[in-house]
């Protein structure tokens, strides 16, 4: 039987370039549009800014902690990943998105089936699903011996050393995070990165979000938290469109050149019981410029059970989360997220 059509849309990039109108299948009802940019406000305070080369010290640990209670993401700044490497990175993503369209589609996460590794669209599962308002391409980076390079772009040439190289250098920034935090909550420093163990997978996301001529009728990524554990963001041409949700206010994130964004997921709310949250955040686009941005996802290993650390629970706080073993958490992820829906509230006890 001929796959359906609506399970392989066109590319949002080649779209764009020749529609007036965003097609239905991307138009959100009238009840869940974004509106305008002036619907969200400006953060009531400068968003929390991390030196991770100070991170051992009380006064930037308790920074750190004050960032995750209240936003649950943070920009970080003397991160070690050199500005030259980080603008090599958003140079490559750019290069990849303006290659032909018959290029990219050698990276399709069509092929054999695969989705959603490689390019094109977020997994569609049902005909009547608001599709987002991007392109992506989809990379496993870890463990090293489970990439799969046929998904890995040959052009720009530079993709794979680029990728391979800062890639390295997030997965020291995410063991510096998690150690912080451990210690915060008065574990030993390496009590969270046992817990998700020796071979936690991790992805890179390249996003791209063309300009749409009715921003306000679309989302470039619809509400939702991440499912693991950290996603570390770099921002390639610091194009605003990343909202933040708090206490039901939306509010605008800026990005700053050569910061990484840092945002905790839904797993570590989970390890954490609640402590630190798991921020619910959007991206909307605009009529003018492109925005890219390149997601480092750092996971739970698949037969890892997630549930809320013994340490953190007595009789006055009891486990606020069932146990789950992590891979059937992702599957009620990928379940919940196409209908704009978190899959952690299921798990609320």
């Amino acid at each position: 039987m001929a796959e359906e059509s609506w399970r392989v849309p066109t590319p949002v990039q080649e779209l764009a370039a020749v529609v007036v109108e965003p097609p239905n299948q991307f138009v959100l009802w009238e009840q869940d549009r974004p509106g305008s940019l002036l619907l969200a406000t400006d953060m009531p305070e400068p968003i929390p800014m991390i030196d991770l080369s100070r991170l051992p010290a009380a006064d930037e640990a308790a920074k750190l902690q004050s960032a995750l209670q209240r936003w649950g993401l943070f920009l970080v700044t003397n991160h070690g990943i050199e500005a030259s490497l980080m603008d090599a990175v958003t140079g490559a993503s750019r290069d990849f998105f303006h290659l032909p369209h018959k290029e990219k589609q050698k990276c399709s996460n069509l092929i054999g089936g695969k989705q959603p590794e490689g390019y094109g669209n977020s997994l569609v599962l049902s005909q009547d699903q608001i599709l987002d308002w991007h392109d992506r391409l989809l990379l496993r980076v870890e463990p090293e011996d489970e990439r799969n390079l046929s998904y890995w772009p040959k052009e720009p040439e530079s993709f794979r050393d680029i990728l391979h190289e800062y890639a390295s250098k997030t997965k020291t920034i995410r063991d510096i995070i998690l150690r912080a935090m451990a210690k915060i909550l008065e574990f030993d420093e390496n009590y969270f990165i046992s817990q998700i163990g020796e071979k936690a997978p991790a992805l890179a996301r390249f996003n791209y979000y063309p300009p749409c001529s009715r921003p306000e009728h679309v989302f470039g990524v619809k509400p939702h938290s991440d499912g693991g554990v950290l996603t570390i963001v770099l921002v390639a041409n610091d194009v605003a469109g990343l909202q933040v949700q708090r206490d039901g206010i939306w509010y605008n994130v800026p990005s700053k050149p050569h910061t990484l964004l840092v945002n905790l997921g839904d797993s570590m709310e989970i390890m954490n019981n609640g402590i630190f949250k798991s921020p619910v955040h959007r991206v909307l686009t605009n009529t003018e410029q492109e925005r890219i941005s390149v997601a480092m996802f750092y996971n739970v290993e698949g037969q890892k059970m997630l549930e809320p650390a013994v340490g953190l629970l007595d009789e006055n706080r009891p486990a606020r989360y069932m146990k789950i073993k992590a891979s059937d958490f992702f599957v009620g992820i990928r379940e919940h997220i196409s209908k704009g829906k978190r899959f952690i509230e299921t798990l609320k006890i």
